[in-house]
């Protein structure tokens, strides 16, 4: 599914409006409609107080609209107006006029006005603001907002949370809706999936209220949303007539004392991803943890006792992953960059190895096309130089892939995979992953699919893929806390076996065949 842009979103409303031959009201009424179809379908008429507070805007319209129809179908249901301007949208004013038809006049709240006290067990609609907020918010309608994240109550936002902005955060950032549920019409936000803004959203859900399908499917987005529709559709099976050599050799060069655990997981996890043969290199030091912790490994030293001096001769029949606990030595360091410089086709780089790149740039220069970068936030910043905000960070990401024409995997709750002018948002994924070890199993699945003829755009986009998919498929055995690397290796298996698996409900709203 494609993540529109603010612009975008509102050129699909133009188009569908202009296409269809329907008004911005009829699309409002849509967009109530499958508002409280979710709701209702959630609900099925219990008795709950449902407190919906409207701004004066579109937003507010779509509040007032769904009011109208919780009212039609029995619930209890209190609505407020926060007035914080003189000015009306003319949806907002004509689905105004149809509540009080129906003899439901709103409370006005202005500035002084008392905050609505609410029971617990109450449920709030925040239809304040949408996606065109541009500017703070006036200091009495923050401090209705901070009244409903104190109140506890379950708040389900309409779009998005009141008081986030669709593409920049805020230099005065004070706060926004914390919303239990968030239902956003026609698209994700990219908000949902950045950590500054993605605090405010405990779960969201797309609604389809019906925008013009061929003008979406034509249409050029940063980021689509990569599940297992996508990972599915990627998937190279195996034939009957093939051999391990059919499936690659991936060389992982890493490891140091008291760091070959790092070098031995993404080793194995190579091997569970499919990788017909896999050498590890590395100290003397590893020589006999890796040989003893997994038969099928093979293992190559250079003659140093702790950390690589002298790197493997390239040969065209591997496929190379490195950094993975390589060490942090000024030696070790130049003659990695050395190594890098001979190389002529893709490689995977991570952790220590990237560290090397942040301390000699230059040798960015010298980055084989379509390599791929595994950088946490931490290393990324060492990569980049420090960022203002999470906008800012995608910028020189951006920036970053195109520069060095790399394909760039910025781990975080829902990775990021930008390359070749496309970027993916991983929706997969929890806590628990967030464990010593994990980007180093990860790493030896990128570099098996690698080694196995999957594109590295491909080949980067399934590995993130399959890995977050076997930490959620272990999460009921495990729960966050136990949830070790050793462990994502064995849940391998199980992430494969899953994109198969039929599931009772589609994970992704998928758009109509021939997208892009």
């Amino acid at each position: 599914m494609k993540v529109l842009s603010q612009a975008q979103i509102y050129e699909a409303d133009r188009i569908t409006l202009q296409k269809q031959g329907i008004s911005s009201e009829a699309l409002m009424e849509r967009a109530a409609e499958a508002l409280f179809g979710w709701i209702h379908h959630n609900l099925q008429g219990a008795p709950v107080n449902i407190h919906i507070f409207c701004g004066i805007g579109n937003n507010g319209g779509d509040g007032l609209a769904l009011a109208r129809h919780l009212l039609e179908h029995g619930y209890h249901i209190e609505v407020y107006v926060v007035n914080y301007s003189e000015k009306r949208s003319e949806d907002f004013l004509i689905n105004l006029a149809r509540l009080k038809e129906r003899k439901l006049w709103p409370t006005y709240l202005k500035e002084g006005s008392k905050p609505p006290q609410m029971g617990t067990a109450d449920i709030v609609v925040d239809a304040i603001f949408g996606i065109g907020l541009n500017r703070p918010p006036a200091p009495w309608v923050l401090s209705i907002i901070e009244h409903l994240n104190e109140s506890g109550n379950f708040i389900i936002s309409v779009d998005i949370p009141s008081g986030l902005y669709m593409e920049q955060f805020p230099e005065t950032f004070q706060t926004a809706i914390k919303a239990s549920f968030v239902l956003t019409m026609g698209s994700p936000k990219l908000i949902f999936f950045l950590p500054q803004t993605g605090i405010f959203i405990k779960e969201w859900e797309v609604l389809d209220i019906g925008l013009d399908r061929e003008f979406l499917n034509g249409l050029q987005t940063r980021f689509r949303l990569f599940g297992k529709p996508e990972a599915r559709s990627l998937y190279r099976g195996r034939q009957r007539f093939s051999h391990k050599g059919h499936y690659g050799h991936v060389l992982l060069v890493g490891g140091s004392y008291g760091k070959v655990g790092a070098l031995a997981l993404a080793s194995k996890a190579s091997l569970k991803t499919g990788a017909g043969l896999v050498t590890a290199y590395t100290a003397q030091c590893g020589y006999l943890p890796l040989q003893c912790s997994q038969p099928e490994i093979m293992v190559e030293t250079c003659t140093a006792e702790k950390e690589i001096d002298v790197f493997p001769e390239l040969s065209e029949r591997y496929t190379y992953g490195a950094g993975m606990g390589m060490g942090t030595s000024e030696g070790m360091q130049k003659a990695f960059i050395k190594w890098l410089e001979e190389h002529r086709k893709p490689l995977l780089i991570d952790a220590d190895g990237l560290n090397a790149l942040s301390k000699f740039p230059s040798a960015l220069k010298h980055l084989p096309a379509d390599s791929i970068l595994t950088p946490h936030p931490g290393e990324m910043e060492r990569l980049t130089g420090a960022w203002k905000n999470d906008f800012d960070k995608i910028e020189k990401a951006w920036a970053f892939a195109e520069e060095y024409n790399c394909i760039l995997v910025l781990k975080g709750a829902y990775t990021l995979i930008m390359g070749h002018g496309q970027g993916f948002i991983n929706i997969h994924g929890n806590p628990g992953m967030s464990t010593a070890g994990s980007g180093d199993v990860l790493s030896g699945m990128i570099t098996a699919l690698l080694a196995q003829g999957y594109p590295p755009l491909e080949a980067a986009c399934l590995g993130v893929y399959l890995h977050s998919k076997a930490g959620d498929l272990l999460l009921p055995e495990t729960g966050y806390e136990a949830l070790t690397a050793t462990s994502l290796i064995h849940g391998i298996s199980l992430a494969f076996l899953d994109l198969f698996r039929a599931e009772e409900e589609q994970e992704i709203p998928e758009e109509e065949p021939g997208q892009e």
